[in-house]
């Protein structure tokens, strides 16, 4: 079988950090690659959503930023809401 190369530009944090991910699946990078676009060709999109924010997430990226409606939590009171809701 033929195969192609394929260059892409990136950030080298970026490229990094994902390396060292799909050596720890036991890949190397042109077989995760080739897995991507196996899935693509298979779902015939993109195997994940891509998505716009709306303005509730807008506003709250925003706030975030500048440190704007943020509130404190302590792990123990986090913990506690979260096993009160599975009651």
């Amino acid at each position: 079988m033929k195969s192609a190369v394929v260059n892409a530009r990136m950030e080298v944090e970026l490229k990094s950090e994902v390396e060292a991910i799909i050596k720890q699946l036991g890949m190397n990078t042109t077989q995760a690659i080739t897995m991507f676009f196996e899935q693509i060709r298979l779902h015939r999109a993109i195997p994940f959503q891509i998505k716009l924010p709306n303005e509730e997430t807008i506003e709250a990226m925003e706030d975030s930023l500048v440190g704007r409606n943020m509130e404190s939590i302590s792990m123990e009171d986090m913990i506690k809401q979260a096993k009160s809701r599975v009651q």
